[in-house]
């Protein structure tokens, strides 16, 4: 059911090559479609919106149905329960909390001779989120993308979702909406929705980003309307690597596998061990989970397709061979995990010891859950409150300062070839020196 690998026999290099999941050559018939769809809503508006919602999701609406009202959010929350509510409450405190914690804001520094120098931080003004809908709801992701948005100071957070048969959106989706400060949501998805979000429709404004994950059609969109909007980043299936040692319980390790198999059957779990005797407890534990898995057809396709046990030498190889893979998700199920974290170059999120498993930072630990996949956790991060946000940069030179920099910018405006340049600072410059050096 789940491969078994050994890097003494492999090598390193092979095991990586053989998990390795290249992005497979996208049909370039669905680039067409992807690209029909979107000139064809930037081109009509509500009526190609519409028209797509009725062939894709099959559900027919009019313009006017397409905003979620406040009242259907009131309701969402009498409809959900108060035990719901209480989580989704306490989650949201929490992912506020971290996100207050990591937000970037304005400051300043003065050089030796009195220039200022520093940074303005300012808010996108209006900014999209993207929630999927198919195969399970996510009201999770409604609090990890726009809470950190309300805590960037953004006043205009509008969600997306595609609606059901009866045209509503899901429950617990729109009470997440309410609690974390969404002020306008459609129901809409897809990749129209994207070109309806980039460029606006008669009913749906033009944003200045759009976050969050989506099918493949979703982000071929997003790829298509990027430099005409802002995104975040490209999401991928998900993927968890658990690296352990002999004091990991293999019952543990095996249901935070299945808890990222059962996402998708791309999905990817990996274990990586210096413990051989690990590897047939894990597999056993994966059949005897299984059984009482609602989504175990989907787990089964993710563990044949994507997972893989892996026997290493050591803790060393361990890591280094996760550094290889770059996951979304890391888990250091040992002894001593605080040893091996400097180790540790690149994962989207990283969760110490056995009493941490991967799902609290899905839901209510507080860093975000919308993470780089497939590899790109070698140059990318978490989804957090600087995504939210645009830099300034301010400078304000003295008298001083800007004698003092003559010379050098007299050589490279010389060496640029840009005499322009050169004569913008040697005007105020011959001023300064006409002027006696008043006002130093």
């Amino acid at each position: 059911m789940i491969r078994r690998m050994d890097t003494a026999e492999l090598g390193a290099a092979g095991v990586a090559r053989a998990l390795d999941r290249p992005p497979s050559a996208v049909d370039p018939e669905i680039h067409r479609r992807v690209g029909e769809i979107v000139d064809a809503v930037r081109d009509k508006g509500d009526l190609a919106l519409l028209e797509f919602t009725e062939r894709f999701d099959r559900v027919r609406m009019t313009a006017g149905e397409l905003a979620v009202t406040p009242s259907e959010l009131e309701a969402a929350e009498r409809a959900v329960g108060e035990t719901t509510m209480r989580a989704l409450r306490y989650a949201a405190g929490r992912i506020e909390r971290f996100h207050w914690e990591t937000a970037p804001r304005s400051w300043r520094m003065t050089d030796a001779l009195g220039s200022r120098l520093g940074q303005e931080v300012r808010p996108i003004d209006r900014v999209a989120v993207y929630v999927p809908g198919g195969r399970a709801a996510y009201p999770s992701t409604v609090l990890m993308t726009v809470i950190p948005a309300r805590v960037a100071g953004v006043r205009e957070i509008v969600l997306v979702s595609p609606p059901s048969a009866d045209k509503s959106l899901n429950a617990a989706v729109l009470a997440a909406a309410r609690v974390a400060g969404v002020t306008e949501a459609y129901r809409v998805g897809g990749a129209q929705a994207v070109a309806a979000l980039a460029y606006g429709t008669e009913t749906i404004r033009r944003v200045d980003k759009i976050v969050g994950p989506g099918n493949l059609y979703v982000a071929l969109a997003k790829s298509r309307v990027f430099g005409d909007v802002g995104i975040d980043m490209m999401a991928g299936p998900s993927e968890v690597v658990v690296v352990a040692d002999e004091s990991a319980d293999a019952a543990s390790v095996a249901a935070d596998l299945l808890a990222q198999a059962e996402h998708d059957p791309m999905a990817r779990a990996v274990l990586v061990t210096d413990a051989g005797e690990l590897i047939p407890r894990v597999a056993a534990a994966l059949e005897r989970q299984l059984v009482a898995l609602p989504r175990r057809a989907i787990a089964e396709q993710a563990l044949e397709a994507n997972g893989a046990l892996i026997r290493v030498g050591g803790l060393d190889d361990a890591v280094a061979l996760a550094n290889r893979l770059a996951p979304e998700h890391l888990e250091l199920l040992v002894a001593v995990p605080a040893a091996l974290l400097p180790r540790v170059r690149h994962a989207g999120a990283i969760f110490m010891g056995g009493h941490t498993p991967e799902v609290v930072g899905d839901y209510v630990a507080g860093p975000n859950h919308v993470l780089p996949t497939a590899g790109t956790a070698r140059f990318a991060s978490p989804l957090s409150t600087e995504d939210f946000v645009k830099r300034s940069s301010v400078i304000e030179y003295s008298r001083s300062g800007l004698r003092a920099a003559a010379l050098h910018l007299a050589t490279l405006t010389r060496v640029e070839g840009l005499a322009g340049h050169g004569s913008a600072a040697a005007l105020r410059l011959d001023r300064l020196d006409s002027d006696g050096g008043k006002g130093e």
